[in-house]
């Protein structure tokens, strides 16, 4: 083996984790969701954008919230637990709501999960301010994410 294959070896080597981390949350996506259960009014990433933009400015129009959560997770476990935890604005209050989902092991690229909120739970919410979802394994927390006002 000569000194080249042997640093490049090395750094290969170097570059591993010693431990694969046990699960991650990709992303996160909010969506308020109209009386027809629509995010967006075409599949144009531009227009759902615009639409959101909408429901956000008329509450009249929303009548859900969807929470789209892409995560993965190397666990065999089966108790497996997404939580999302939202903090909202109704009327001058802030209001705190937790949402549980039970989830099942990913393969490599993960999986996408969602949780729909509607009816009179939406209707004590308000306004999203600020969310935190979070991957459980039995009762130890595996991986997280929080939007900037968490």
């Amino acid at each position: 083996m000569n000194v080249r294959t042997a640093l490049a070896l090395l750094l290969l080597l170097a570059g591993l984790p010693l431990h694969a981390a046990e699960g991650k949350i990709l992303k996160v996506l909010p969506f308020y969701l109209d009386a027809k259960g629509r995010n967006a009014l075409s599949p144009s990433l531009y227009e759902r954008d615009a639409y959101q933009a909408l429901l956000k400015h008329d509450p009249k129009l929303r009548k859900a919230l969807r929470m789209d959560v892409h995560f993965k997770t190397a666990s065999a476990s089966t108790n497996l637990q997404l939580r999302i935890e939202l903090r909202c604005n109704k009327e001058g209050q802030v209001t705190n709501s937790t949402r549980v989902a039970s989830v099942s092991r990913t393969g490599f690229i993960g999986r996408w999960q969602s949780l729909k909120i509607e009816g009179e739970a939406f209707e004590k919410l308000g306004s999203v301010l600020a969310w935190h979802v979070s991957l459980w394994d039995a009762d130890r927390q595996i991986a997280e994410q929080k939007s900037y006002l968490w």
